[in-house]
């Protein structure tokens, strides 16, 4: 066998043993869905109250590779409204208990069940009336019969061709962990604002910005009476340098914008006599200050009759409260 055909062979073999893994594990996720029952709604019920009584945090605890996936969903969970935080179980016993209060829930999370790690955080939970969340594949184990609720996750072959490596059954706890975040976000009905708060920062917290975050208040926007004249919209066009100038005859209430497009449209040797409400593009597009901006870029990129630049935006009344244009959008990263 030549070189190049032993690569090919190779090659072929890896791809195969991929798709094979990825297979395991999917396999593995369809009995997680079928085996969840009426402990996962308890769970869910003691992490809500204990967040309800404003006191208390989930305290998610593992050791190991389940050690890694709790930090993972204490990062999740504090994303979406739960306050939560990681405690090694071998830092607990020497001080770290000290992090856990009779107010919070602990969820120990172990894919055995039997580490003997896990035996002091236990005990604690049990002397304290703690409520104790078990996150393992064996009912039989010490976590499993020592913990109030039960989240027992299906034994399933691991990926790993040995049955050795943690495979099938991290991706298994770690979409069990995804859930209880995705029902505890549905319960509390997490809107996207409240999301934004806890996402600042990158591109998901652009995304979030709202409208009157991001426009540019009334104040430096141009607006003129309807009865002017376009030698004076021009005027204020070119001074303004925002793209459009707003038509209003009582400036609270659009009724009109022009646009250099408008301009182009009506271009003629009487451009410049013409009164303004002959030129505007009447009852333009406007959108509430307290939506999201990328739903004013949804908008201006989407119409399907033209390509906007900019839009005006109101307050729950339809009083005019700024301008948000396409350009300051794109410039900040909201896209």
């Amino acid at each position: 066998m030549t070189q190049p055909q032993r690569q090919e062979e190779t090659m072929s073999d890896d791809l195969r043993i991929g798709v094979q893994a990825i297979k395991i594990e999917a396999d593995g996720l369809l009995a997680l869905a079928d085996s969840l029952d009426e402990n996962f709604v308890e769970a869910v019920n003691a992490i809500y109250n204990m967040k309800q009584d404003h006191k208390g945090r989930l305290v998610v605890a593992g050791i190991g590779k389940s050690g890694h996936i709790a930090k993972k969903l204490v990062a999740t969970l504090a994303s979406t409204g739960t306050p939560s935080h990681f405690v090694h179980p071998g830092e607990a016993s020497h001080g770290d208990l000290g992090m856990i209060t009779e107010d919070d829930v602990v969820l120990m999370i172990s894919n055995s069940g039997e580490n003997p790690e896990l035996s002091d955080l236990m005990q604690y939970t049990k002397r304290f009336g703690i409520p104790l969340i078990g996150m393992t594949s064996r009912a039989e184990s010490a976590l499993g019969q020592h913990c109030d609720i039960l989240l027992l996750m299906p034994q399933m072959p691991e990926a790993c061709p040995n049955g050795l490596a943690p495979t099938t059954s991290t991706t298994i706890t770690l979409a069990l962990g995804d859930a209880l975040a995705v029902a505890l976000l549905e319960r509390m009905k997490l809107t996207p604002e409240q999301f934004g708060v806890f996402h600042p920062g990158g591109k998901l917290g652009k995304r979030l910005l709202t409208i009157n975050e991001v426009m540019r208040p009334l104040s430096e926007v141009p607006i003129m009476n309807s009865q002017a004249t376009m030698d004076q919209a021009i005027l204020l066009l070119t001074s303004h340098n925002l793209g459009c100038v707003i038509v209003s005859d009582d400036g609270k209430h659009v009724q009109g914008v022009i646009t250099d497009g408008d301009l182009k449209r009506h271009m003629a040797p009487d451009l410049l006599e013409k009164p303004v409400a002959d030129v505007m593009s009447k009852d333009p597009k406007t959108i509430n200050q307290n939506d999201l901006a990328v739903q004013a870029v949804n908008i201006m990129t989407k119409t399907p009759e033209q390509y906007i630049t900019s839009l005006v935006s109101v307050d729950d009344a339809g009083i005019m409260t700024g301008l948000i244009r396409l350009q300051d959008c794109l410039q900040i990263g909201i896209s």
